[in-house]
């Protein structure tokens, strides 16, 4: 049954720096970056990475943005001439939506910014139309969208490069280019314009917000704008440190405009423009901090002041790089820290710095960048190859640097600079020697503990493939269409292999050493015995141009790829037994390897990725892919002990990806790794005698130490019995005086005792008396009670008897006044009875 090895990402040494806005903190630890087709959420402190694998298709990666809250990133990418942005989560690394929309008639986005409450996300798409999109991105939904012109005519130059939000305004809108300053405003589902400034003739290449209505933007010509209301308030000179001046106080806004165009004009030549390139710019709580020209980064503090808004502070270096000659390294992109502690630059030359502001002098006007992690290759990486015995791996590029990294820590070991391109490199299985092809010649080094020492020349030119045999006794160079081969221990040049006809692109010993297989641009791939330089066996194919080769363990079958986008399965290097067609047609196969089992066939390809094929080979759709480079692999190699594949290419990465290949166990891959280190006979003389020196410089400083130790000791014993026998005599005079308080203490003692039992006979006595006279006035007071309480129940019995008295003369005198008035009333009715009658 076929298996496909399992790979998987341990490391990605290096960084993409054309990404617009490339570099944003998660925390206050984790620095988020773009690495070929991956996002990489590198540590500071642990020094480990976690890599997330953007999406396969993507033609390309313009761009990035992580949201406020630091919990998901916004990666705009081409997939199939059309821009897509996709959005992942941060924590556990899961795409989160993807937003296409079809009013975006541009292939690319150029800028894209989350809203401050991270609900919102902009996008600002490139020609044709820059169409600038307005999204709810969590639904998926357009909220607006708006079709931004640039000035035409015949000396614009169309482009747009930032889009932001008021960070405390969601609804309003800021967009710049060249010739173009716009204010957008969000209302009733549509981006309407609201303020704009009309600078045709600046190139506003970055911008930020410094308060609620106020931004700070930057040109190519190393200017800065404050802007307020759509007016330039105030133009600082980044190549300067004279006093920016006002552009605002007592002139028109025409004025100020002819203010502005006239210093364009005096620095408008074609050699100003772009030295003083402001790149970045980013706010920060007491200002901003400048990205501009060449190595520096410039601090501005605010000030409160409507004549200077804000002063430079510090300069803020990149470490000297010496393959840059021209001395021309450039902060593209920059982050803060959430706590603004930690400031990271990303540099054109693809290099990551970082800089501490509590390790700043701030008696010092200028601080240096650190590397954040080591330097790494700034251009395409044209060679690699691993070691037996130890964890190395070597790797060279057209930045004229040679390499060398521990895969197992993932540090750079030994960095050696070049004044001519590197083509090649192989290192020696014991990992104490190393071959490297220039333009003239292929120079042998010794690995020292931090250099690459010359030891010997060949005058091979132009050599572009060598390689060290498995024993390490022979190597093999390309010298033109020639194979030569040198003896390690004479550098004698053993035997010469002539038959290709074309460039030789790749060659493989067999584990014996016995043979050695090549294969061409020619179409031939050939195997050759070594000890009698005879051609062993051959297939040649001219229509197709071998660029990679691979062997089986048992070295029976030859695996190659080439231009004929075909992977052929080589029997004896004279038969094809198998071919299997790379898909789809757009894919170039590069390179191949095999692991030393024979259990893995990996191949690298022309749009970065590496696929991992079911093996034995069977059919062309049975296989794996990776996303790893963006553009062409041009080496893939595996280690030793098959943990590891290595893959460098184009765009100056080395990928280091963990193999796990199906039905291997652990033990037979174990191996003891070498630790010794090779050190010249002059340079061990020379730290043997500084040893010697130190040595000698210690005893001599333990002798004057012991000697100063003693005096110092008597010194000391000396003042010791002074400062004793003072103390002995101030301690017997306290004595004598602590023995007068006493006795003192105890008289007052005696006294405030005898004052204290008077005082208190004195208030008892009183107390008596006091209680003595209350008793009386209380009983005084008690009879005067009684007598009133007899006087008013005496008083209220007479009152009773009168009420008494009074009801009873009155019911008399109702009864006497009613018989009166009832006879009177019986007189009456007779009366009236007699007159009736």
């Amino acid at each position: 049954m076929s298996q496909a090895g399992l790979l998987s990402i341990k490391q990605i040494i290096g960084v993409r720096s054309s990404v617009t806005n490339g570099l944003a903190f998660q925390d206050e630890q984790t620095v988020v970056y773009i690495a070929g087709g991956n996002i990489v959420l590198y540590g500071i402190d642990q020094k480990a990475q976690r890599v997330i694998p953007c999406s396969m298709s993507a033609q390309a990666l313009t761009t990035m943005t992580v949201s406020p809250n630091r919990r998901v990133i916004a990666v705009a990418e081409r997939i199939n001439d059309r821009p897509q942005v996709t959005i992942y989560d941060l924590q556990s690394g899961k795409r989160r939506k993807t937003l296409q929309s079809e009013l975006i008639k541009s292939n690319e986005i150029v800028s894209l910014l989350f809203s401050s409450d991270s609900k919102y996300l902009l996008t600002q798409g490139g020609a044709p139309d820059y169409a600038l999109v307005y999204w709810s991105w969590e639904k998926s939904k357009v909220m607006a969208h708006l079709d931004v012109k640039p000035p035409t005519g015949p000396q614009a130059n169309a482009t747009i490069n930032q889009v932001s939000f008021n960070p405390q305004d969601n609804t309003q809108i800021c967009t710049i280019g060249h010739g173009l300053f716009k204010m957008f405003r969000y209302a009733e589902s549509a981006l309407k314009p609201s303020q704009n400034l009309k600078q045709e003739h600046f190139n506003f290449t970055c911008h930020c917000w410094v308060s609620d209505d106020r931004l700070l933007a930057g040109t190519d010509q190393g200017k800065l704008f404050v802007i307020q209301n759509g007016e330039i308030l105030h133009e600082i000179k980044i190549d300067s440190k004279s006093e920016p001046r006002s552009v605002a106080s007592h002139h028109t806004t025409d004025e100020r405009l002819g203010l502005v165009e006239s210093s364009m004009d005096i620095n408008a030549s074609s050699d100003y423009i772009g030295k003083f390139e402001i790149k970045c710019i980013i706010p920060f709580s007491r200002g901003v901090l400048v990205a501009a020209g060449a190595n520096k980064v410039y601090m501005f503090d605010r000030v409160d002041d409507n004549r200077e808004y804000f002063r430079r502070n510090r300069e803020i270096l990149l470490p000297v790089d010496p393959t840059d000659k021209s001395n021309s390294e450039r902060v593209v992109s920059m982050c803060l820290s959430p706590s603004e502690e930690t400031l990271v630059a990303l540099t054109d030359l693809q290099q990551i710095y970082q800089l501490s502001f509590s390790g700043i002098d701030i008696t010092k006007d200028v601080a240096t960048f650190s590397y954040l992690t080591e330097g790494f290759h700034h251009a395409q990486v044209t060679g690699v190859d691993t070691c037996v015995r130890k964890q190395l791996i070597a790797t060279c590029g057209v930045d004229k640097s040679v390499r060398l990294w521990n895969y197992e820590t993932g540090t750079l070991e030994v960095c050696k600079e070049f004044q001519e391109e590197a083509y090649t490199v192989s290192i020696h299985p014991s990992g104490l020697f190393i071959l490297v092809g220039f333009s003239d010649k292929l120079k042998l080094f010794t690995i020292l503990i931090d250099d690459l020492r010359p030891f010997k020349e060949f005058s091979i030119r132009g050599c572009r493939e060598a390689l060290f045999s498995n024993g390490g006794h022979l190597f093999a160079a390309v010298h033109g269409n020639v194979i030569q081969i040198y003896s390690t221990v004479t550098f004698d040049n053993v035997t010469n292999l002539k038959g290709h006809n074309g460039k030789v692109r790749q060659l493989i010993w067999s584990p014996d050493d016995t043979r050695l297989f090549s294969c061409g641009m020619d179409g031939a791939v050939y195997e050759w015995e070594v000890a009698t330089s005879k051609r062993l066996h051959e297939a040649v194919l001219k229509a197709c141009g071998y660029t990679g080769l691979g062997l089986s363990a048992d070295s029976k079958i030859v695996y190659a790829v080439g231009t004929d986008r075909k992977i052929k399965e080589i029997v004896d290097a004279q038969q094809i037994l198998r071919e299997v067609q790379v898909i789809p047609d757009d894919v170039q196969p590069t390179t191949i390897a095999l692991s030393h089992t024979g259990k893995s066939l990996l191949v690298g390809t022309s749009k970065g990725t590496v696929r991992s094929y079911k093996f034995p080979l069977t059919k062309s759709d049975e296989y794996t892919e990776y996303i790893g480079h963006v553009g062409m692999i041009n080496r893939l190699r595996v280690t030793f002990q098959d943990e590891y594949a290595v893959s460098v290419g184009d765009d100056g990465l080395v990928i280091l990806w963990k193999l796990q290949e199906i039905g291997v166990s652990k033990k037979e891959k174990e191996t003891t790794y070498a630790e010794e280190i090779l050190i010249t006979k002059s340079d061990l003389e020379e730290k043997n005698s500084l040893i010697r020196e130190l040595k000698q410089r210690v005893a001599e400083l333990r002798e004057e130490n012991d000697y100063q130790l003693k005096l110092k000791e008597m010194n000391y014993a000396e003042r010791i019995r002074d400062l004793t026998d003072k103390f002995m005599l101030e301690m017997e005079n306290l004595k004598t005086k602590n023995t007068v308080i006493t006795g003192e203490k105890e008289k007052e003692s005696s006294k405030h005792a005898e004052q204290t039992h008077d005082l208190i006979e004195k208030q008892n006595k009183e107390l008596q008396d006091l209680e003595s006279s209350n008793n009386q006035k209380l009983m005084l007071e008690y009879e005067k009670y009684q007598d009133l309480q007899a006087k008013t129940q005496k008083t209220q019995e007479e009152y009773e008897r009168q009420i008494t008295e009074l009801e009873n003369r009155k019911e008399e005198e109702v009864t006497r006044q009613r018989m009166q008035y009832t006879a009177q009333l019986e007189k009456l009715k007779n009366d009236l009875i007699l007159v009736s009658l």
